[in-house]
């Protein structure tokens, strides 16, 4: 589909709910779905594949610095649509998964799954045209009375198969300005370190992404950063806006002193330029063609996707008050599986026998070889039990 139903005008006092919410964790207080936008949690973490071409892309180089500062192109890429959507997705079930696949039209797929509640937690998997990405995704979140931050947590990665060049990082700051009054609008700010891992141990991206300024004639929005090779050589340098493109150029040379150095560049070449939102996308939650696309009918899905949440589609075809009537209800189901599940552990323990934890259908626990860290990841089978329409081990969410 091109679009997504029109957002219906229904007034909300934002104050009137978020004043008792000032210093508390957000994502553990239940929202009406008149903040949110028709799109869960899952299928937002996907849109970070949007500029997957700019992957492509990387995946074709031959020196892993030029790769590494295309891969920051990318990273960067993913922040594209936040700087005007200001609507809240639906925090998913556990349990729940969504699946996306575009390998026929834009050559991946991807898998994600919430694999923990508290704290919340979604584990993806993506596959392309040569490389292949994974992330565990979880953030804390904080309401300081005129703005609402939100600190990711959780490491991305992405592995080019023909090489097994890996790259890490974690995802920068966001905050989301004028709660109380006036417009909505969305900064990212902080730093971030892209590291090589594998064949390219050693070689790091250095970003910076710089805060929205009143009192600066320079661009906002603005990120920069270098590439940096085992011997802590500046090789390439990463200029642009998160909203809007990304440059990256090879070092020539370098003048200047230690502390203020002054880089000269090789021609720049444009590694991501975003594309112009559809027409009328301010009405419909300013939503790109692929995030309308995301909460599409589609048949042969697992039982427990996305697409098939009553409260999500509920408020996407604009029925507002059985949407939060029907939200309530499947979170008090969840609570009260959440009850039994505890219920049932200390009558193991008691009984001194293992605990039974919850554990994911398509995600397991590993450790990573390099850094020892313990994540979640993709352990297969998804797309060979939806071939079979195999879904018994899949839960009643």
């Amino acid at each position: 589909r091109q679009t997504v139903p029109e957002k219906p005008n229904h007034p909300l006092n934002l104050w009137s709910i978020m004043k008792n919410c000032i210093g508390k964790d957000l994502s553990k207080i239940p929202m009406p779905v008149n903040f949110s936008e028709p799109l869960s949690m899952l299928q937002r973490l996907t849109e970070d594949y949007e500029y997957a071409d700019v992957l492509d892309a990387a995946a074709e180089c031959k020196d892993p610095c030029e790769q590494l500062a295309r891969v920051a192109a990318f990273t960067v890429s993913a922040y594209s649509t936040t700087a005007n959507r200001t609507g809240k997705p639906f925090n998913p079930l556990l349990g729940e998964t969504y699946e996306c696949d575009r390998t026929d039209d834009l050559g991946w797929r991807a898998i994600s799954e919430q694999v923990s509640h508290h704290p919340p937690m979604v584990a993806q998997f993506c596959e392309g045209r040569g490389w292949k990405c994974w992330q565990e995704f979880t953030m804390t979140s904080k309401f300081r009375g005129k703005y609402l931050q939100v600190i990711p947590l959780g490491t991305a990665h992405v592995e080019f198969t023909a090489t097994g060049n890996r790259y890490s990082w974690r995802k920068v700051t966001t905050t989301v300005h004028n709660i109380i009054v006036g417009k909505l609008w969305v900064d990212q700010h902080g730093e971030m370190d892209i590291v090589g891992k594998g064949p390219v141990l050693g070689i790091t991206c250095h970003l910076k992404y710089i805060p929205y300024s009143y009192f600066t004639r320079d661009t906002q929005r603005r990120v920069n950063g270098v590439v940096m090779d085992k011997d802590k050589s500046v090789k390439w340098v990463v200029n642009g806006t998160w909203d809007n493109k990304v440059d990256v150029a090879p070092v020539t040379g370098t003048t200047g002193s230690v502390d203020s150095p002054v880089y000269h560049t090789g021609s720049s070449v444009v590694a991501w330029l975003r594309r112009s939102p559809p027409p009328n996308a301010e009405k419909c939650y300013n939503f790109t063609l692929l995030a309308a696309q995301l909460n599409e009918p589609e048949n042969g899905v697992a039982p427990t996707d996305s697409r098939l949440r009553p409260d999500q589609r509920l408020m996407e075809s604009g029925r507002w008050d059985e949407a939060n009537h029907e939200k309530v209800r499947l979170e008090e189901k969840q609570r009260t599986k959440r009850r039994h599940r505890e219920q049932e552990a200390e009558k193991m323990a008691a009984q001194g026998r293992p605990i039974d934890s919850y554990n994911p259908i398509w995600f397991e626990q590993v450790q990573d070889d390099d850094d020892g860290v313990i994540s979640h990841r993709y352990k297969g089978q998804y797309w060979e039990c939806k071939a079979k329409q195999e879904w018994s081990q899949c839960p009643d969410i």
